[in-house]
């Protein structure tokens, strides 16, 4: 960061995002600021020390355990392919309740007639994994009373139909959320991407 002047701020979100923890984001920040600032060197020196600076606190490709990214990524690719098959474009959206409150949805159409909540999760769900697709869809659908013209389409998008196998039969959070008017759609992501979701589980041990 501190040799490469020409980074947006969006790359340097992007290096920064690599580290586990907001501490060590500050601090590599302030090492690459205050290499910046110093007497001029040469840029490969400057490099050399920010890298061993940064190397002494966490390596610069690591990731948290926990870190969510991939399916974050994945979500993306699913809102895209999903908005394709449905002719329209879905994007991230903040709506507001009469209440005051408000909810942040993972894509909504331009004119707020779909409406969707995705879940990049590869295999069969977990028994706490289970009630958050009902968590999403009585989101949906308690948003969706408060704006009006109604949305015509709730979705709930997933990748994988094992994902979603326990929602199938008489199962009553099926039940629930074909009651609360949301539906299900699976879209088929890359294999590549498939396999980026599976290692990132096994790392968060989902």
């Amino acid at each position: 960061m501190a040799s490469e002047r020409d980074l947006t701020e969006q790359q340097r979100q992007e290096i920064l995002q690599r580290l586990p923890s907001d501490a060590l984001r500050a601090k590599a920040l302030a090492i690459a600021s205050g290499a910046a600032a110093r007497a001029p060197r040469s840029a490969e020196s400057i490099e050399d020390s920010a890298a061993l600076d940064i190397a002494k606190v966490a390596p610069p490709l690591a990731v948290a355990a926990g870190s969510s990214h991939e399916q974050r990524s994945a979500e993306r690719v699913m809102l895209g392919l999903l908005g394709e098959r449905l002719g329209t474009v879905l994007s991230p959206r903040r709506l507001t309740h009469a209440s005051g409150a408000y909810v942040e949805v993972d894509g909504a159409s331009p004119d707020l007639r779909v409406l969707v909540e995705c879940w990049a999760h590869q295999g069969s769900a977990k028994v706490a994994q289970k009630y958050k697709l009902v968590n999403d869809a009585t989101k949906l659908a308690w948003i969706a009373k408060s704006l009006e013209p109604s949305p015509e389409r709730l979705i709930l998008c997933v990748s994988d139909q094992l994902a979603v196998a326990h929602l199938r039969g008489r199962s009553w959070q099926g039940a629930a959320i074909r009651d609360l008017g949301v539906e299900i759609e699976v879209v088929d992501l890359p294999v590549e991407l498939i396999e980026t979701i599976l290692s990132a589980q096994k790392r968060q041990y989902r």
